[in-house]
């Protein structure tokens, strides 16, 4: 069984009471965004993963951005919070979630350390007008769709 996105998909199962707090990230270069083939369903989406009890949730996007891609974050900026209770996940293991995300625009030391790993098939950078063409897991559209228009990168979304 694959992991299964929703967003404004009334036959969206329903979470199991659980939150799951989400750092994501948009990393650049040359004004393309870093995308993430998921090896869970195939489908592009963004590098990020579930902030733990213990940590910050900058010190989450760190972690989660070195384990799946083997880059070092230097700075990140708040982009927005995603916060629709329409984004949730049904995984392969039974759990249902309802998705919050933070999403912070990324800076790393270096490229060069860019790898697959086990969450990933392959990783690629794509411009603005290609991004939208993308078989984009569901949960991230509205964040990509916010990214494709924002006017600057002082713009923080409120969903």
């Amino acid at each position: 069984m694959k992991a299964k996105f929703f967003h404004e998909n009334p036959d969206a199962p329903t979470p199991m009471g659980r939150f799951g707090v989400g750092a994501i990230a948009l990393i650049e270069r040359d004004g393309e965004l870093l995308m993430e083939l998921r090896s869970d369903c195939e489908r592009w989406g963004l590098a990020g993963g579930s902030v733990e009890a213990h940590e910050s949730v900058e010190d989450a996007l760190r972690r989660e951005v070195f384990e799946e891609t083997g880059l070092f974050v230097t700075e990140c900026e708040l982009f927005g919070v995603f916060t629709d209770p329409t984004r949730i996940v049904a995984y392969p293991d039974g759990n249902v979630v309802r998705l919050i995300s933070f999403v912070y625009r990324m800076e790393v030391e270096d490229f060069e350390p860019l790898r697959v790993s086990e969450e990933s098939l392959d990783f690629r950078f794509f411009d603005k007008h290609s991004l939208r063409k993308l078989d984009i897991v569901e949960t991230a559209r509205p964040i990509i769709e916010a990214y494709v228009s924002s006017a600057s990168r002082s713009s923080i979304v409120v969903e």
